[in-house]
């Protein structure tokens, strides 16, 4: 690598939806939402607040609409939540965003345990949600689940997960995250997918959303890394997993992603400081252990 380039990186931070939404501990809004003024102040650009979540599915998720109501906007960084219908967009239009998320399964009984809706119907709700957005001048990512493999199905074509992104790019996607939600993917298989996507879809669009379950996470980062793809979701401390993907362990964690991309000569522009310090304070709240190797250095 020319270390006089410096590539920069995007980190997309999940932690407060993703990271949050299968903890055992319901927090409350205000640690909540000193989480976001912590993370706001760590050079990280790209925040995901929440989601419309039911929270009787997923009660930690509870109060989405008071912390779009309450969060503090810091300049320069855009805020986003996940939706998964029409409703929820309408409701989400009532506050100040920047960006929303929408999600769908590339495995069709995880997408049924999801978000209750086979492929099909979901990408159809999409396309309408799609066409207000545009009329509202609202950009809107897209993440594609089980893409290396179902906790129910196993085995997910490629060539399907190829045509869910192509439709998804073709309703306005402004990008695809592309998520190992299980951590089932392999060098050959990150390498194989990413290559095939890359022949429709250029890399400024797509993202890459890795969990740690096998331990693949860095190594599977690096291989896309390579192949030119530079936006990455991450949670601080490493939280995360997902209620319908039975063994789903944690997010990849963003200090880590970021101690490991300055170590590669990438730049992201984010404090590490700051952000061990943001796990620091997610540790004190929720009163449990921290999954990342940076953080365990920097809390000795």
């Amino acid at each position: 690598m020319d270390h006089n380039k410096t590539p920069s990186i995007k980190i997309f931070e999940v932690g407060l939806r993703d990271g949050l939404q299968n903890e055992p501990q319901i927090l409350k809004t205000s640690n909540k939402l000193g989480l976001i003024d912590r993370l706001s102040e760590t050079g990280i650009k790209d925040i995901e607040l929440t989601a419309f979540a039911n929270p009787d599915l997923i009660p930690t998720l509870y109060d989405h609409k008071d912390i779009l109501a309450l969060y503090k906007k810091k300049y320069g960084t855009n805020y986003s939540a996940l939706i998964f219908n029409y409703e929820g967009y309408i409701n989400l239009r009532k506050y100040e965003f920047d960006q929303f998320s929408v999600v769908v399964s590339a495995s069709n009984t995880h997408n049924i345990r999801n978000i209750n809706k086979t492929i099909n119907k979901t990408l159809e709700d999409f396309s309408i949600i799609a066409k207000h957005a545009k009329r509202d001048n609202r950009p809107f990512r897209a993440y594609l689940s089980c893409v290396f493999g179902c906790p129910y199905e196993g085995y997910i074509d490629t060539d399907s997960v190829v045509n869910i992104s192509k439709k998804l790019v073709s309703l306005g996607a402004c990008e695809i995250s592309i998520s190992d939600t299980i951590g089932a993917g392999t060098h050959q298989e990150v390498s194989s997918l990413f290559k095939k996507l890359l022949k429709f879809i250029p890399a400024r669009k797509l993202a890459f959303h890795a969990h740690g379950t096998r331990g693949m996470a860095m190594a599977n980062i690096c291989i896309a890394l390579k192949l030119g793809i530079r936006t990455f979701d991450s949670a601080f401390g490493g939280l995360g997993g997902c209620p319908y993907a039975y063994g789903a362990s944690g997010n990849i964690s963003t200090e880590d992603l970021v101690s490991m991309l300055y170590n590669l000569g990438y730049t992201t522009n984010i404090n590490l400081d700051k952000l061990c310090q943001v796990s620091l304070y997610s540790k004190r709240i929720l009163n449990r252990h921290i999954q990342s190797k940076i953080f365990s250095m920097y809390n000795k």
